[in-house]
């Protein structure tokens, strides 16, 4: 074997017996301990690379990564610089604690996404030298042969040597629910796709049944699995939909503020006022625009909607992503465990009477019945019939289910236990029936033979019952059971029940029994078909529900699944995903149609609904197609073969009982698996954006009042009317208090009864724009108005200023009940809905009254107490926001369409 692992130029699944052992270095009793010592010192341990979780030191400096705190700073900066430490200091302040409570949030859902990793493998049977040990997974090298049976986890990627009875589920890596037959054979085609290299057992892939003996071919990073990995660090994430907003909506705030600011600047200056002044008249005009409270506002409002999302089964692991649900306009999700339970259940009899039967309850589970078709109760015979398929079922078998502490227990191959769980929804007792007809002889399923069969002794005689493909059972059936005893088989009549079960998504098995006779050298004797039985990977119960509420909110349902395209239509109809085959686009069709950049390959992707056969690189290019046409994409998945999808999307949601690769990659966790409760996320994500334009309303509309107040006071010649230490407590107090009051506000009924907002539209849409300039405007005028009035009366500057001061802080108070809705009459929204937020202003005006009062801050807010007069007076001039406001929603409301 060369010095490094990686061949990954040879093809293994495409070497004879001795030349892959030669390659290897290996052979059949195993490694000494001396060479496999030897290979793990040059190979490294047998684990995929982890990503560390991030340290809180990390976290922290990430929060500083956002253009509106890069504008915080350079305020900062600039008011240092001219010697104004105290609005310097509450710049700081607020960036603080903007970077500590995103910390916070951000650490926690790390630590609950951390205890939901799992380990791939702990163990694995070697042989050493001729021994059979067992050794810890990760001390794994290339060569060492291992033993597997049921129930095991794959290792590492193994060639099979030996295989008796070998069925491996790799639904997490290929995505395919149904496992799969392995074998021991000889050289395959060098181009066989992964799916079908059956000599073949891949790392994370667990043995559903039989036992093998395989020789490891790679481990780590150079499996299947750890290519997968490998991908997803190559793969460029998209940004979530709220931070391109926010990158923006800063590009604007700058550009406004640079324009005001050099604008007014000049203006002041042509008209006398000293350079110096002119520097601090720009601070406070910037200080006015910059809503310098609002990375603290957004950092609270997605903390919040985190909190909520957990309690609905969401876990988020990057507190940017909460809203990112809520603006996806495409969900792109796998069927296998996401849409599906990932349980083999059987749910469909065909008898030969003609009649069909249905078979309620999903899963590894005996809860539910047999029931006839609507109008057509079983009779007793045809329970007869039934019972005898169920029999067959129990005894050409070697799963076990039972229920033990109030759960079902199960163990064995997938279809096995659904015949099992078939079994005790009519009433009988594995255990007893395999107690009557005791085990004589058994055939296990075999990949050549394409059956699994028991031969029992009931009454004296020998039996024999079989289960496995129609096109295998058929020929050796002479007559099938009625209600009125065999009669000669109909093929013809046979094939089309079978091709309409087929046809329905369902993977078909036939039962069958016969007299053993007494020569007999496992060659299966006449049969007596009992019947055709109908196996799906049933979706789950409130998926259809969900999708359903997905379609009506604007969102784009898609399935990515490795499944036939056949199973994955008949699923995709249940789930009201799709109708007709035009809408299911295989692998296959989209490498023919090329890449992204062929127009055939986004028009297919545009137009179908379901891709079927698909591999991980092609689920990875559908997502690509996705972001190209314009769609913000969530990605659901819960496998490896979900990785790099879930990676480039912008937003990736993995399932909790998902691989560690997959809920590594994603930004969101669905602890519960409900796709159901994904729907739950995207509403509560429209929530949290619909508080963050509430919050951005309330501080945009309160500084660019303040704006215009100053560009009237300069245009009349009037003085500053409001210094910036004074801006800065309206800004970060005033509001600041009040916007996480605001950041508590319940969503608005009817969320999710409208279509996501365009993926083009900024934070401000024509709606929020007018309330906004309308607002501001309002309060602007009347405090110039104000200001005009106190100076033309004579009062002291810094008298008319705390005056003005006091106006504005209940401006805000009013304001924030104007900001609980866009439409929707202050009056009409009850205040116990939000106690919070009623906390919150009654605290913000607390605080301010406070303020008057003790020296300290009442020196440097220049301000001090007025007397019940004014208090009244003001009171009464700063309601007029609310009538104003209160106007405009009744006038616009009637035309309003839906956002």
């Amino acid at each position: 074997m060369r010095g490094k692992q990686a061949d990954e130029a040879i093809a293994w699944h495409a070497l004879d017996r001795p030349t892959l052992l030669e390659r290897l270095r290996s052979d059949p009793a195993g490694l000494s301990d001396e060479e496999a010592a030897r290979r793990l010192q040059r190979f490294g341990p047998n684990r995929l690379p982890e990503r560390p979780p991030p340290s809180p030191l990390v976290l922290f400096l990430a929060q500083f990564r956002s253009p509106l705190i890069y504008i915080l700073l350079i305020a900062a900066g600039i008011s240092l610089a001219l010697g104004d430490a105290t609005d310097a200091a509450f710049i700081l302040i607020v960036v603080l604690v903007n970077a500590v409570v995103g910390t916070l949030q951000e650490w926690k859902a790390e630590q609950s996404a951390q205890a939901l990793r799992t380990l791939l493998t702990t163990q694995a049977t070697v042989l050493r030298s001729g021994r059979t040990i067992e050794i810890a997974a990760e001390d794994l090298v290339p060569g060492d042969v291992v033993l597997l049976e049921s129930g095991q986890r794959l290792p590492a990627d193994l060639r099979l040597l030996e295989a008796r009875d070998l069925r491996v589920d790799e639904s997490l890596l290929t995505g395919e629910s149904v496992a799969v037959e392995k074998g021991a054979g000889g050289s395959l085609l060098t181009e066989t796709p992964v799916a079908d290299r059956w000599t073949m057992a891949f790392a994370g892939s667990t043995v559903a049944s039989g036992r093998a003996t395989g020789v490891v071919v790679a481990t780590a990073g150079h499996t299947q699995m750890g290519g997968i990995a490998s991908s997803i660090a190559s793969v460029e994430s998209a940004k979530p939909p709220l931070v391109l907003r926010m990158e923006q909506f800063a590009r604007k705030i700058s550009i406004a503020v640079v324009g005001a600011g050099a604008l007014l600047g000049a203006i002041a200056f042509a008209r006398g006022m000293p350079l110096v002044e002119v520097f601090f008249f720009v601070v406070a005009l910037a200080v006015s625009a910059i809503p310098e409270g609002l990375p603290v506002a957004l950092t609270v409002v997605l903390s919040i909607a985190a909190s909520r999302m957990a309690r609905r089964n969401v876990i988020v692991r990057r507190i940017t992503a909460v809203e990112s649900l809520g603006s996806c306009t495409c969900i792109a999700s796998d069927k296998t465990g996401t849409l599906t339970v990932n349980e083999q259940t059987l749910a469909m009899v065909w008898l030969p009477t003609g009649s069909v039967q249905t078979v309620t309850g999903t899963g590894y589970a005996g809860e539910g019945t047999v029931e006839g078709a609507p109008g057509h109760p079983i009779t007793e015979d045809e329970r007869g019939l039934l019972v005898r398929i169920g029999t067959a079922g129990i005894l050409a078998n070697e799963a076990d289910l039972e229920p033990a502490d109030g759960r079902w227990r199960y163990h064995g191959d997938s279809v096995d236990i659904g015949f099992l769980a078939f079994g005790y929804k009519l009433g009988l007792d594995p255990a007893e029936v395999r107690a009557g007809a005791p085990l004589v002889h058994r055939i296990p399923y075999e990949s050549e033979r394409r059956y699994a069969a028991a031969v029992v002794e009931e009454e004296g005689r020998r039996r024999l019952v079989v289960k496995g493909a129609l096109e295998t059972l058929l020929p050796r059936c002479t007559a099938m059971a009625t209600v009125d005893g065999p009669v000669p088989v109909d093929q013809r009549r046979v094939e089309q029940a079978f091709d309409a079960l087929s046809t329905g998504g369902y993977r078909v098995l036939a039962v069958a029994e016969g007299d053993v006779p007494a020569e007999w050298w496992e060659e299966l004797p006449p049969l007596v078909l009992l019947g055709l039985v109908g196996f799906i990977d049933p979706v789950r119960p409130d998926a259809a529900a969900a999708i359903a509420e997905c379609r009506a909110a604007g969102i784009r349902v898609v399935m990515v699944t490795g499944d036939h395209p056949a199973t994955a239509l008949a699923i995709a109809r249940t789930l009201g995903i799709a109708e007709r085959e035009e809408e299911v686009a295989t692998g296959a069709d989209l490498d023919d149609l090329g890449s992204i950049e062929v127009p055939a390959y986004l028009d297919r992707v545009s137009t179908a609904t379901v891709f079927a056969r698909v591999a991980p690189l092609q689920k990875l290019a559908i997502v690509e197609a996705l972001l190209t046409l314009g769609h913000y994409v969530a990605v659901t998945g819960d496998g490896v073969n979900d990785a790099p999808a879930l990676r480039r999307a912008n937003l990736g949601v993995a399932m909790g009982s998902g691989t560690d690769i997959a809920k590594d990659t994603a930004s969101m966790i669905v602890v519960d698996d409900r796709f159901s409760s994904i729907v739950a996320g995207v509403e509560e994500g429209r929530f949290a954006y619909d508080n963050v334009r509430k919050v951005t309303y309330l501080l945009v509309s309160t500084g660019a009042a303040e704006v215009l107040l100053f560009l009237f006071s300069t245009i009349a010649g009037l003085p500053l009317p409001l210094a910036a230490v004074q801006l800065l407590w309206l800004n970060l107090v005033t509001n600041g208090i009040q916007h996480v009051g605001l950041a508590f506000e319940p969503g608005e009924p009817g969320a999710m009864r409208r279509p996501p907002r365009p993926p083009q539209e900024g934070l401000f849409d024509r709606l929020m724009l007018e309330e906004t300039l309308l607002a501001a405007t309002t309060m602007s005028l009347i405090g110039f108005a104000v200001w005009a009035w106190l100076l033309g009366m004579g009062m002291a500057e810094d008298s008319a200023r705390a005056m003005l001061l006091v106006l504005f802080v209940l401006f805000e108070n009013f304001h924030v009940f104007n900001a609980r809705s866009e439409l929707t009459s202050v009056f009409r929204i009850p205040l116990t809905r939000n106690w919070i937020l009623i906390a919150s202003v009654i605290g913000a005006a607390l605080v301010n009254l406070g303020a008057m009062y003790i020296p300290l801050l009442a020196g440097i807010l220049r301000t001090g107490p007025i007397d019940a007069a004014s208090w009244g007076v003001l009171i009464a001039i700063a309601s007029s926001i609310l009538v104003v406001m209160e106007a405009y929603k009744r006038l616009r409301r009637p035309t309003r369409s839906m956002r």
